[in-house]
């Protein structure tokens, strides 16, 4: 309603289009958000002062003695976060058969290149200077962008490519674990029609995790603390974890998973129950299969990588992952989220045509990888961002210390 000027909120002027368009995307962001709020418990309303309502870490974390940085040096750090990266890559490049590629900054929003989340986000967008008609978009992830290049390359079965993907979302919630700054190891792996299977998705997840462990086992042996990650990855479902434990929430499945398997691929995310309840967390319609039936009787051929962190004393999410759709899997998933418009885009018609070849893909996160490996308890350890202003003057006084944030050369926020 804050939106709208006050003639059309008391009924004296007609509704255009865009009015329409305005209301149907608030309701749509007021939509999200409860859902949100009930699938996190977080507050609806951050309320001034609480610990997890500006973003911080759990409270143990801030108690006295209750955090020890790993790398103490600010100058280190950036050593440490250049080996976390290099030795992850070279890994997952060796493990999973993938080729480093180029990326773009930006799409033109007319492809339908960029990844469309929950449908609701706004992304980060321009015009070029004297082409004020055209609006290009910084992606939120590569999702689709991938499996264009994958023909764009020509890559062959079972061959794939990797990027140093960096994007913006405004939307994103802004905590001790999330960031407005995206910065992923963006993957995708060419595969045959017949290879879209739960076998292809758990081998392509142990390459994964391997890469993941190696990195663990380097990076403590540099740093000398102690190595957590078990060798193996435990695979769950949502499906079994739902009906084993029906009153807890998602984020506390996560948590009994990995407090006793350290490591777990969780299957089977995206899509609505038969209650109408969203299955675990959202998925966009058109990359991950959310919807085929697999031998354990649960759906979905996706999942995320999620593993213990040991002193935030939580799971943490380090890949969500995926076989992608085919034709006959978009459309159906277009048609269950209402989307069926975006057919007319590029990308979905190079999809729907045979252009664009199946897939296996996903992400890992950077920053995220490097706050597991490095045990540090907040990404802004890790990465440039911004945060609430409140949190960064907590962290401070508590010895985390944010890149950038916390210094005298921060400017204050009015109204904060």
């Amino acid at each position: 309603a804050f939106l709208l000027p006050r003639e059309q909120l008391h009924g004296t002027c007609s509704w255009d289009k865009e009015s329409m368009r305005t209301v149907f995307l608030a309701s749509a962001l007021l939509s999200v958000t409860l859902a949100n709020a009930a699938l996190t418990g977080r507050p609806l309303i951050p309320l001034r002062g609480g610990a997890a309502e500006i973003g911080l870490p759990p409270a143990h974390v801030l108690e006295r003695g209750g955090y020890t940085p790993v790398v103490k040096q600010t100058r280190d750090l950036e050593d440490a976060l250049l080996l976390v990266k290099s030795t992850f890559e070279a890994s997952l490049k060796k493990e999973a058969n993938l080729q480093r590629v180029s990326a773009p900054m930006f799409v033109d929003k007319r492809s339908g290149f960029n990844d469309n989340l929950n449908g609701i986000e706004r992304p980060a967008s321009f015009s070029p200077r004297d082409f004020d008609k055209l609006t290009l978009e910084v992606p939120f992830s590569l999702a689709k962008w991938k499996r264009w290049a994958l023909h764009y390359y020509e890559m062959p079965d079972w061959q794939g490519l990797v990027t140093d993907f960096r994007g913006l979302r405004c939307d994103d919630d802004v905590d001790f674990t999330h960031s407005l700054y995206v910065d992923q190891f963006d993957w995708e792996k060419r595969i045959p029609a017949d290879a879209r299977t739960v076998e292809t998705l758990q081998d392509t997840v142990k390459s994964i995790y391997k890469a993941i462990y190696e990195t663990e086992q380097a990076v403590s042996k540099q740093f000398s603390y102690q190595a957590i990650l078990p060798k193996e990855i435990h695979f769950a479902s949502t499906d079994e974890m739902w009906e084993s434990h029906p009153d807890a929430s998602p984020k506390e499945r996560e948590n009994f998973l990995c407090e006793k398997y350290g490591a777990v691929f969780l299957m089977g995310i995206g899509g609505n129950k038969p209650d109408g309840r969203i299955r675990h967390d959202g998925r966009a319609p058109d990359y991950d299969d959310w919807i085929t039936p697999r031998p354990d009787g649960g759906t979905g051929l996706n999942g995320d990588i999620l593993v213990w962190h040991p002193v935030l004393k939580q799971s943490f999410e380090l890949s969500s992952m995926g076989i992608r759709v085919n034709p006959e899997v978009l459309d159906k998933q277009l048609e269950l989220c209402n989307a069926m418009d975006r057919k007319e885009q590029i990308w979905h018609k190079m999809l729907m045509d045979g252009t664009i070849p199946q897939s296996i893909g996903g992400g890992i996160g950077q920053s995220r990888l490097c706050q597991f490996m490095l045990r540090c308890v907040h990404i802004g350890e890790v990465q440039y961002g911004w945060y609430h202003p409140e949190a960064v003057k907590t962290c401070k006084e508590k010895g985390i210390k944010l890149l950038g944030l916390g210094t005298r050369a921060d400017v204050a926020v009015p109204g904060l």
